[in-house]
């Protein structure tokens, strides 16, 4: 928790890779208004709030489609509505209608931990309630490769601003929500542009100050995105994207 209180201060005073950021948000808005219709719910709840407490992050539209929207995070330093652990989380059974957990579980160090968070959120959503994940891509090389450099000389390459955890791909995240309860699992891959080398071209673009640079270049990366609809998605996509019962 400390470490994660840190991390979520140093970004909030830095601001760090912001260009960078919208663009993530913006991939993530897009996919949730896909997968999530415009209907009104009841309860949602969000998994954790460092999107929100660096850039504008999703926590909006989950607003504008539920009567209650929760936000929690296990750092405090990021403001959520509850602080909380997802592996333990303080809700009674069946109170969310829709879950929204964005790379939130790939930061756990083991497959337990994983497993015991996703029995959490199956515990914590209603009959017939949905949840929305995203989770690092274990069947993209570069995140499979990063997964087996030491986190500290991935940070002082910059590769890495923070720690990242277990994770895998389709096939086996397929198997690990069934295993903790879950139903009809649609899947699909996320952000597709090389992300290390468009990290550091964003740095420079944001670094100019040309506003309609800015946009040409947020547009160009949008574009990426096409490579969801090929066979080589999984190979391409930084997470893999959920939507299950």
């Amino acid at each position: 928790m400390k470490y994660w209180e840190q991390v979520s201060t140093e970004w909030q005073q830095t601001q760090p890779d912001q260009l960078w950021r919208a663009h993530s948000d913006a991939v993530n808005r897009q996919w949730l208004a896909s997968w999530w219709p415009q209907r009104s719910v009841n309860r949602a709840l969000k998994t954790d709030m460092f999107d929100e407490a660096v850039g504008e992050g999703v926590f909006g539209l989950l607003k504008s489609r539920a009567r209650f929207a929760v936000g929690m995070d296990i750092a405090l330093a990021t403001k959520p509505s509850v602080g909380a652990d997802v592996r333990q989380l303080p809700f009674a059974e069946g109170v969310f209608d829709v879950i929204v957990s964005n790379s939130t579980l790939d930061h756990f160090e083991t497959e337990e931990e994983l497993v015991a968070s996703l029995r959490e959120l199956r515990r914590v959503l209603r009959p017939g309630g949905e949840l929305l994940l995203t989770l690092d891509n274990a069947a993209n090389p570069l995140v499979a490769i990063r997964n087996v450099i030491p986190f500290p000389l991935l940070h002082r390459l910059g590769l890495t601003p923070y720690r990242v955890g277990f994770t895998c791909g389709p096939r086996r995240l397929r198997r690990l929500l069934h295993e903790a309860g879950f139903k009809g699992v649609e899947m699909a891959a996320l952000l597709h542009c090389p992300r290390v080398f468009a990290v550091k071209r964003a740095r420079a673009v944001q670094q100019s100050g040309d506003a309609a640079r800015r946009e040409q270049f947020l547009n160009g990366l949008m574009k990426w995105e096409r490579l969801a609809r090929w066979p080589t998605r999984w190979l391409t996509g930084y997470f893999v994207a959920v939507r299950t019962q």
